[in-house]
Parts: structure tokens; sequence; C-alpha cells
């Protein structure tokens, strides 16, 4: 059983959108220090600060070492999953500044987007985020497609408080 200050833990953990962004680099490949670095254009230590905190909270893994192309023993680290179940205090910030981080540089074709306005009693409103919410379960626990294509997907939900 988690105690208190493992949950602390791991809500700080996950408050950093360079964390994150590592969480969804290795979420479907393994990837060195090095490699997440150079990916997310962090100097190498700084990477291995935000690295070693996702290990000691059980958000990445270490696979077995292997050799990198000039010999040095190399660590690749993977997403656990963990993150999916677990509550970010606050979160809506962290998210939204991660999803700008991560949608930097695409051009608007690459990006689906939608927006919907409704007028919805308390009970339908959960009934909607209630299935919206069993869709990404399913998918998160789906095994990933050999042939697939990392994507992401990023869903705000809020009231409109203009609109009354």
């Amino acid at each position: 059983m988690d105690t208190d200050e493992d949950l602390q833990a791991r809500g700080r953990a996950l408050s950093s959108p360079v964390r994150l962004r590592i969480l969804r680099l290795c979420l479907h490949k393994a990837r060195t220090n090095k490699e997440i670095a150079e990916t997310l254009d962090l100097n190498p230590a700084t990477a291995l600060h935000h690295v070693r905190t996702l290990l000691s909270t059980g958000f990445l893994a270490a696979d077995d070492a292997r050799t990198g192309n000039r010999g040095a023993k190399e660590i690749p680290y993977r997403a656990t999953g963990l993150s999916w179940h677990s509550r970010i205090p606050n979160a809506a910030p962290v998210l939204v500044e991660t999803f700008l981080q991560e949608i930097e540089g695409l051009q608007p074709s690459e990006i689906d987007v939608w927006r919907l306005g409704v007028r919805l009693n308390d009970e339908h409103r959960a009934e909607m985020m209630g299935r919206i919410r069993d869709v990404f379960e399913e998918y998160a626990r789906r095994d990933p497609d050999e042939d697939g294509t990392a994507t992401s997907i990023m869903l705000a939900h809020h009231l409109d408080r203009t609109a009354d």
C-alpha cells in the first residue's frame, strides 16, 4: 500500500511537463538518457535528474544495460504505465503546458482538433465524461500495434462560464 509520502512524491514527479514528455517518449520504446536529452533538447545532466525522479517513483523502469556505439554501457528506460492511474494535483496547467510543448512545431494539418459546446445537467455531464473515460481506458489497456504510429490525445473539459 502506498504511503502519503509515496503519493506526494508521485504527484511532484508528475508536476513537470518535461517529465510527462519523457514518459510519453519512453512509452512504446525504451530510450537512453542520451536519446531522451537529444530528443527533448535537454542538457544530459538535466535529463538524468528527471529520469532519476521518474525511476525513484516507479514511473520509469530500467531495461537491461546494452553496449553503445563506442562501447560504453547504456541503460534504456521504459515507461511503466503507472502514470495513467496516478493523479496529478491541480493537473490542468501542467497537462496543458505539456500538450503545448508536444505540439510545438507541428503543422496545423498534423493536429486533429474538435471543440463542442453543449448544455448538460450534472447527470448527463457525468455520463458523457464517463463514456469518454471508458474509451480512453479501453485504448490505454490495449497492447501497441506493431505497425502503429505513436499518437497522443488530450481532452479538456471545462464549464463555460461565459455562455450562461
